[in-house]
């Protein structure tokens, strides 16, 4: 079985979570989901989708300074941690090696024990700050995915839109995904 993490923060890009966790939900349980939010991600979630429905995944939810989570430590056999969206700010604090949250911890841990921690950043334009910590994370072994979505498989609906990044994101955590891919339709 697969374990991943998913960490939610409130940068804009509500649309993302909501369909990782929607399509992470259809693979349970050969993909096991556990789920920690920042502060600001449900008031964002609930402005930009006009829904709470976070509240009602299928996941372990953990609070954010729920340091008990298994992901926080490297012992745990969580493979991926998927910070989606990412904000600049939590962004900055995993390239300073700042653990102050349950996300951070676990983008620490990740790091550390050389597993997968993929950024999927939502923010624009990029300042120097920003593009320094994407190469920091980036040198550390992190994998910036921003969210900008393709158009190769001539997607008709925001939610299809949206998709293509959110299925390049289960591709790079190891997660086949029967979605579009270049040459292979």
């Amino acid at each position: 079985m697969t374990r991943i993490a998913v960490g939610v923060t409130g940068a804009s890009g509500s649309i993302y979570a909501k369909l990782l966790l929607n399509e992470l939900a259809k693979l349970s349980p050969a993909v096991h989901t556990d789920i920690v939010m920042s502060d600001n991600a449900g008031t964002v979630w609930e402005h930009e989708l006009g829904d709470s429905t976070y509240k009602d995944l299928p996941f372990k939810l953990w609070h954010k300074n729920d340091f008990m989570a298994p992901f926080a430590s490297g012992s745990s056999s969580f493979s991926a941690l998927i910070i989606c969206p990412c904000s600049m700010g939590t962004l900055g604090r995993i390239a300073g090696g700042i653990s102050n949250d349950l996300i951070t911890r676990a983008a620490d841990v990740m790091l550390k024990e050389r597993r997968k921690l993929i950024c999927v950043v939502r923010e624009t334009p990029y300042n120097l700050v920003h593009l320094r910590n994407m190469t920091t994370v980036t040198e550390a072994g992190g994998i910036i995915c921003p969210a900008t979505p393709s158009f190769y498989s001539r997607p008709q609906t925001i939610e299809e839109t949206a998709l293509t990044v959110v299925h390049r994101v289960l591709q790079l955590a190891g997660v086949d995904t029967n979605s579009y891919k270049w040459g292979e339709q």
